[in-house]
């Protein structure tokens, strides 16, 4: 029996989502960069960077054997490995993803989102091109197993009448100051929202017979865009003097589905994370920590009515293996046996998004 080849991996940013979340005794494991590379018996690290010296040397002492570097350039011109993740903050993902892309490795693995904007977002897409450097965006939804049992029932719940997405936070939603640094929910979680709303529609538009010849001729999901409310903060507003926004609503249509809303808030006392699609014979509730899967039967409460019951024979995993599994959709990928599972196309489409919104918001704000 033939062994299977070992793939080389390094890390570039080895703060939160790249390696200490690892760590959250309440959060399902693993569930950082790190952590997930290192549980691959397919992968051995052999490198990572970061320019706090701190986070550098907490990393060090997990992965011991592995070569260490506060600059990505260092890193890049002594390490040649097949995998280079990039785990920084999102002011950084442009430089450090050309840097990664221009090294020319088997795969780079981005963290969400692609970048702050659109136009940046595209010279990460022209340098894969030019390098021919493949491209994987961390949309870890796609990968876990709650989600994916969801896409898989929505054939049972009849047409699609509606999907409601429903972010709650605390993190102001957006301000202009903010696009500098990335740090607003709409970009930041919000790329998540938008994401995992778009992978149901795929389902749809795939179940209607519809077959894209490539992610960029592939039609847009979400069209016709509008603000439908916009709440700022009262009191506050950014160092620029400009609006903070602390809720959104938008509404979109889409081919298979006639009302996409989103609805996003920045003062919120909690977090939360749920989306909501109702069919003509049921309904899929799924979130953070729960799935809910609804199907029509005859009312206990009304004659000659239907009523949604709780579908109990659907199976829901115990556990997602949103990380895990993203990691091993690299590996078979490097091995030739499968596609990206969530590709830098689908990273460029949720931007997209974000930046119609954040546009409406802007002349909102004027």
């Amino acid at each position: 029996m033939t062994e299977k080849k070992q793939y080389t991996a390094a890390i570039i940013g080895c703060g939160r989502i790249g390696f200490s979340l690892g760590f959250d005794k309440k959060r399902e494991q693993p569930a950082s960069h790190t952590m997930a590379l290192a549980k691959n018996r397919r992968i051995r690290i052999c490198s990572g960077c970061d320019t706090n010296e701190e986070n550098l040397a907490e990393w060090h002492k997990y992965v011991k054997d592995a070569k260490v570097f506060s600059k990505t350039e260092e890193l890049l011109a002594e390490c040649k490995p097949d995998i280079i993740t990039v785990a920084v903050n999102e002011d950084s993902h442009l430089s450090c993803a050309l840097d990664a892309i221009k090294a020319k490795p088997a795969l780079v693995i981005l963290e969400k989102p692609v970048a702050l904007n659109v136009e940046q977002g595209n010279q990460i897409v022209e340098a894969a091109e030019k390098y021919n450097v493949p491209v994987m965006v961390n949309h870890e939804r796609r990968f876990a197993l709650d989600y994916q049992a969801a896409r898989s029932y929505m054939a049972k719940i009849g047409e699609i009448q509606s999907i409601h997405a429903n972010l709650f936070s605390g993190l102001r939603v957006y301000s202009k100051e903010d696009e500098k640094t990335g740090a607003y929910s709409l970009l930041h979680d919000g790329t998540h929202l938008i994401d995992i709303v778009l992978f149901f529609l795929e389902e749809l538009e795939a179940a209607a017979g519809y077959t894209a010849t490539g992610d960029s001729e592939r039609a847009p999901l979400l069209q016709n865009p509008v603000l439908t409310s916009v709440y700022y903060d009262k009191e506050k507003k950014d160092k620029d003097g400009g609006k903070i926004v602390r809720n959104l609503s938008v509404h979109f249509t889409s081919p298979e589905c006639p009302d996409v809303y989103f609805t996003i808030s920045g003062r919120s006392r909690f977090f939360g994370f749920e989306i909501d699609i109702v069919g003509t014979l049921g309904r899929i509730h799924i979130g953070n920590g729960f799935v809910e899967f609804y199907l029509r039967k005859q009312s206990k409460l009304y004659t000659g009515f239907y009523s949604l019951t709780k579908d109990k024979s659907a199976k829901v995993p115990r556990k997602t293996k949103y990380f895990a599994n993203m990691v091993q959709n690299a590996v078979d990928f490097l091995d030739g046996k499968a596609g990206l599972g969530s590709t830098l196309a689908d990273g460029m489409n949720v931007l997209k998004i974000i930046d119609e919104i954040r546009n409406m918001l802007k002349n909102t704000a004027e």
